[in-house]
């Protein structure tokens, strides 16, 4: 009992813990509020919200869901300076951590993939994306991410405490035999395949563009604006994507170096910095489309409830300013004056 108790010990000084605590408290406020921003900024808009834009609400729900299911429990723990609950939560955090990773990043693959798709019919108005197809897109995301969450716990993989005690994800000092084909699969499927993909779609997305944009002076200078918009898209997109494998990276970059290696190792405080890291890709999405969405940021401060009783605004519902999800716009000419630049700017998206 004392050997199982030891392992949920925190490993840091109580200043540390403490300190975790805080920065896990602050990142869980910030995630929290601000992917409610985003759902809401959704329902104010589910009238004109199109198919594809499912996948960034679908986004926005992964990252709530990981900021509300674990936080709370390991900032209270961090508080503790031992883990509460035993091995039974440590199962659950792992389970949860792990599923809503998987879930972000195929999330964000097939918004790539989708983005690309998109891309390559720009001449193409026509083409269209079902709200079947990506509610089957996002159907797919979850059960996948969850076949993967229960693996473990079906006995390929295992689940287990950080080397520094006040968290817990899978055990992969534990793994070095029994489990290494888990390890070499999961980071080959949901790290390594998902990132290939990532990158080579965006970037062939911005080869098309380059293209289509020395080719569009026989369009009627139609297109330009549509590169300019997919431009502003493929922008935050490539943020969105970077931030989430950028916080994740030198956390699997340790745990890979903990399967061939032991663990024990690393001072605690430096196991510590990668999953504290990790953690905060929750919070990156709404402050990238609060930055680089003129739309978004607009919607954001019009919100009533931020409005002074005696001043009250309400969400616009021009068309000018409900594109804050795109993944495609429509190729019709603009009649409004100003340049197309903004991401924000129009708002039809292929069904």
């Amino acid at each position: 009992m004392t050997e199982t108790m030891d392992l949920f010990k925190s490993r840091l000084s109580p200043a540390l813990d403490i300190g975790a605590g805080c920065y896990l408290l602050f990142v869980a406020v910030l995630s929290i509020v601000g992917n409610l921003m985003v759902l809401l900024m959704a329902y104010k808009r589910w009238s004109k919200i199109k198919p594809a834009e499912l996948l960034s609400v679908n986004l926005a729900l992964t990252d709530l869901g990981a900021a509300v299911t674990m936080y709370p429990l390991a900032v209270a723990s961090a508080w503790s300076h031992h883990w509460l609950g035993g091995n039974a939560t440590c199962i659950y955090y792992g389970l949860v951590g792990f599923f809503f990773g998987v879930a972000s990043i195929m999330n964000l693959t097939i918004l790539a993939v989708v983005r690309f798709i998109v891309a390559l019919n720009l001449h193409s108005p026509s083409e269209k994306i079902s709200w079947k197809k990506v509610k089957m897109l996002c159907l797919v995301t979850w059960l996948y991410a969850l076949l993967w969450a229960l693996f473990p716990i079906l006995g390929w993989g295992r689940y287990g405490p950080e080397p520094f005690g006040l968290s817990c994800s899978l055990a992969w000092g534990e793994m070095k035999h029994e489990g290494f084909s888990f390890v070499i699969s999961m980071f080959s499927l949901n790290l390594v395949t998902p990132s290939i993909i990532i990158i080579s779609c965006y970037f062939g997305m911005t080869i098309k563009l380059y293209f289509a944009y020395r080719k569009s002076n026989t369009d009627n200078h139609r297109l330009p604006n549509i590169i300019r918009i997919n431009r502003r898209m493929l922008i935050i997109s490539v943020l969105i994507s970077l931030g989430f494998l950028g916080c994740w990276g030198p956390y699997g970059l340790v745990s890979l170096w903990s399967i061939f290696h032991d663990s024990t190792m690393i001072p605690p405080e430096v196991s510590l910095l990668p999953c504290m890291f990790a953690k905060s890709s929750t919070v990156y999405n709404p402050l990238i489309y609060y930055f680089f969405s003129q739309s978004f940021q607009k919607e954001v401060k019009n919100l009533s409830w931020l409005c002074p009783v005696s001043k009250p605004c309400q969400v616009s519902n021009s068309v000018n300013d409900n594109a804050i999800y795109m993944i495609s716009p429509d190729i019709k000419p603009r009649v409004d004056p100003r340049p197309a630049f903004e991401f924000g700017e129009m708002n039809t998206l292929t069904n």
